[in-house]
């Protein structure tokens, strides 16, 4: 059994760190320990690879550790001779990293060099050094279907003959134009034992972004928000002509280069980044050193929210500012998430990722780390992909994860809103959302029928059906009616809305599970190393032992959804028998009814947390109890308790916690805090798809039954 796989290319710009993010996130779903190691990086102050690796997967090691050269280094040894010192040299340092780690993965050199076939067997040495299998990436960018066949060919015959082990093969950056004739002329390469799979040219990885170009060229960010100078540049453009017949040469994502006293070219382009007859450019770089008059940039300032464009400033002259600016190569960066999410949708969406798991061979940890388990809630909503609506597609975090929900292929989205002030947005923020769909509530022809839905079902409690199509262009309400009617899977609100906005809805229209009394919520606290079920944290101030019953089954039940066996522990000031009064006769009782009602659930009650969670404190307190010492699920008795608790865990403990998501009712909606990340709203459409997706497979169970 391998322990590591080395990433190989026999080309450079070959999209090595694509790869390896795709292979990260891979391994960190199943391992704990995982190292990277390239065993010589550019001449540079950091790896950029190595930095993308060790901040985005949280790995707790040293940077030092992670490489054995730098470029230079290198090459000045293997010139004075010293071949095999290089290479004793790397295997050390690898072995040193190798006994922190469960696994490692090895990328080869960025062939830098002045000989391609050197490079070649020196990253072949390495590996078999290593004896590490080798993943060959082929470069399929700018060449013909034949060309590509020929170079599959060649690597395999490369490698095979340095007597290394191929683990599998990866042609990367195919045009779009020849996948299905490459797909279909690869048929005789293909071998049981060395799986081949291909990656289409993404044209947006393959872009620098503003803040990239601006690094490069020492430039100075006079404004811009750091999600605006993560804009991808398409093309450049040198303006020197006069507004007029400039203007008529602007392109959607330019980066426009002009002297920085050019006034009337700044401040067209700003202007036309808000016309709605004129693309969107994504951003001025200000050569020679000259910033605009204070008078300009005032104006500027007092329009800074309606001009979200970067503006740069550097200090070179236009030539060579252009020159500087078009030779920067796109990278991966940790701060830019469009870029990963693009880079691991590309992976997932054409690499058969079982396969691959099982050509690799690791062993699966006992343990769940907060990065396994959300690559798991991604893998799972991909499997089956639902429909999930966004009543609040005008909010720019909504949208922001909209574009890497989709580039992750997690759902397929729905927007509620503005049709015209949502397509702003977008355009203004440079976002590509092409495909999602985008309805006015206003305009939609469904409102009719929803409202008419709305008014059969409130007209006991003297709804008029005018009062029902008002109702009807409230998007939290519209957005449930589309959850109730099949039109979409499920919904996630509360970016700009509060609680109650998406639970009334949802409590009218959907209403709870048949022998459910009660809508609760649990969050998902992904620990260290494992992921904890608390409930209810959001919902229910003070329930009785009736809901606080059903409370527990439900949570039970999401947890295994989600893949937690569940173990629940119904928590209280006492353990067992010790204790009395009435807020413990009530976790009492509650207890007493869930095993009446669930006799196979796994349930102790009442237990307090130590002895729920500590399996030392446990054997003392209830040593007989298969769950004392092991509970996955926590049943708080009140809300006080459990928003405190799961506070309190999570600052302390610096745990992830996910949620609420709402449980009880007979389809999925959930639940934002109003100060959302972007990566929470991620995670609740995640959670929503696979919430959805168990109500499919509960319907096609029942649908069986009634046949």
């Amino acid at each position: 059994m391998s322990r590591n796989l080395y990433i190989a290319t026999m080309e450079p710009r070959g999209g090595k760190s694509v790869i390896a993010l795709g292979i990260m996130e891979l391994l960190s779903r199943r391992l704990r320990n995982i190292g990277f190691f390239r065993p010589i990086i550019p001449d540079v102050a950091f790896d950029n690879n190595i930095q993308l690796i060790l901040k985005r997967y949280d790995l707790k090691l040293p940077y030092a550790n992670m490489y054995a050269f730098k470029h230079q280094d290198a090459q000045d040894l293997i010139a004075n001779g010293e071949y095999d010192a290089v290479l004793k040299t790397i295997l050390s340092k690898y072995k040193e990293l190798e006994r922190k780690c469960d696994f490692v993965l090895c990328e080869g050199t960025d062939y830098t060099g002045v000989s391609s076939a050197f490079e070649f067997d020196f990253n072949a040495d390495i590996a078999n050094n290593l004896a590490s299998p080798i993943l060959a990436i082929v470069n399929g960018r700018d060449k013909t279907p034949d060309g590509i066949i020929d170079a599959v060919k060649v690597a395999r015959e490369s490698f095979e003959n340095q007597g290394c082990t191929i683990l599998a093969i990866i042609i990367n950056r195919v045009n779009h134009h020849d996948i299905e004739n490459v797909v279909a002329r690869l048929e005789p390469e293909k071998s049981e034992n060395q799986p081949i799979y291909l990656l289409p040219e993404e044209p947006l990885l393959g872009k620098p972004t503003v803040g990239e170009i601006a690094t490069a060229v020492a430039g100075q960010i006079l404004q811009g928000t750091a999600e605006q100078v993560n804009r991808e540049v398409l093309d450049f453009k040198v303006a020197a002509m006069q507004l007029p017949n400039y203007l008529q040469h602007v392109a959607g994502g330019d980066l426009i280069i002009t002297p920085g006293d050019r006034a009337d070219i700044i401040l067209g382009s700003l202007a036309a980044t808000v016309s709605e007859t004129y693309p969107n450019i994504s951003g001025l770089l200000l050569s020679g050193g000259l910033t605009p008059e204070p008078q300009i940039l005032r104006l500027v300032e007092g329009f800074k929210n309606q001009f979200p464009v970067p503006v740069v400033s550097v200090g070179t002259d236009t030539y060579k500012t252009a020159m500087n600016a078009s030779s920067v190569r796109a990278a991966l960066t940790p701060e830019n998430e469009r870029k990963i999410a693009s880079a691991l949708g590309l992976f997932e969406s054409h690499v058969d990722i079982a396969e691959l798991e099982k050509r690799i061979e690791v062993e699966r940890s006992m343990r769940v780390t907060p990065i396994m388990f959300e690559y798991e809630l991604i893998q799972r909503a991909q499997k089956s992909r639902q429909q999930i609506v966004l009543p609040e597609g005008e909010e720019e975090r909504i949208l922001r994860a909209s574009e890497i929900l989709l580039r992750r292929n997690v759902a397929e989205l729905i927007l509620l809103g503005n049709r015209e002030t949502i397509q702003k947005k977008i355009n203004s923020l440079g976002l590509d959302l092409e495909g999602i769909t985008i309805i006015d509530p206003l305009e939609s022809q469904l409102r009719d029928s929803y409202a008419q839905t709305y008014f059969q079902m409130r007209k006991h409690k003297g709804i008029s059906e005018q009062m029902a199509m008002d109702t009807l262009t409230d998007v939290s309400y519209f957005g449930t009616m589309m959850v109730h009617h099949d039109d979409a899977g499920g919904m996630v609100s509360g970016a700009i809305h509060t609680t109650g906005d998406t639970i009334r809805p949802a409590l009218q229209i959907i209403r709870t599970k048949p022998g459910v009394s009660v809508v609760s919520s649990v969050f998902l606290m992904c620990l260290a190393d494992r992921v904890l079920v608390y409930g209810d944290c959001a919902v229910n101030p003070d329930p009785d032992a009736e809901q606080l019953a059903d409370i527990a089954i439900s949570s039970a039940e999401t947890a295994a959804i989600y893949g937690i066996e569940p173990r629940v522990a119904m928590c209280s000031y006492s353990t067992g028998e010790s204790g009395t009064g009435k807020d413990v006769d009530k976790v009492r009782e509650a207890t007493r009814i869930v095993k009446e009602r669930c006799p196979d659930l796994k349930i102790e009650g009442p237990i307090q947390y130590d002895a729920a969670v500590d399996a030392s404190v446990a054997k003392t307190k209830l040593p007989d109890s298969e769950v004392a010492g092991h509970a996955t699920v926590f049943i708080f008795p009140d809300l006080n308790t459990g928003n405190n608790l799961y506070k309190a865990v999570q600052r302390s403990a610096n745990a992830v916690a996910i949620g609420p998501v709402l449980q009880g009712l007979k389809k999925p909606v959930n639940d934002l805090s109003r100060g959302c990340t972007i990566a929470d709203i991620v995670n609740t459409v995640a959670i929503t798809a696979i919430q959805a997706q168990a109500v499919e497979k509960d319907d096609r169970i029942q649908k069986t039954e009634d046949r």
